[in-house]
């Protein structure tokens, strides 16, 4: 999946991050570091965006493995897999999914 990284100066940078679990949460702070410091960018607010509509981009603690533990199941249990969906492709949970967490943050 693609990311991009935009600022008020009119510039950004993409990165791919690859996927092994069909919902799993993966850290990106280095990529967004380093697409920052590439931007020449050294104070001011960035927007990380994420353009797919089965993924989504959140802020949250990355210590306790037990936090992303449960924000995985929370969202398996109010969107399950296997609901009742009218979307047939096989991904109608990840729509859901990915339109609750939401596709950008501001840091």
């Amino acid at each position: 999946m693609y990311f991009f990284v935009t600022s008020k100066y009119n510039c950004h940078k993409s990165f791919t991050v690859q996927t092994s679990k069909r919902s799993e949460f993966i850290n990106i702070t280095h990529q967004v570091q380093s697409a920052v410091k590439a931007m020449g960018i050294e104070d001011g607010v960035i927007t990380v965006f994420v353009p797919h509509t089965t993924a989504g981009i959140t802020i949250n603690e990355n210590a306790d493995p037990d936090v992303v533990s449960d924000i995985l199941r929370a969202l398996d249990r109010l969107v399950p897999w296997n609901g009742d969906y009218e979307h047939t492709e096989g991904n109608a949970a990840a729509h859901v999914k990915a339109s609750l967490i939401g596709s950008s943050v501001r840091v």
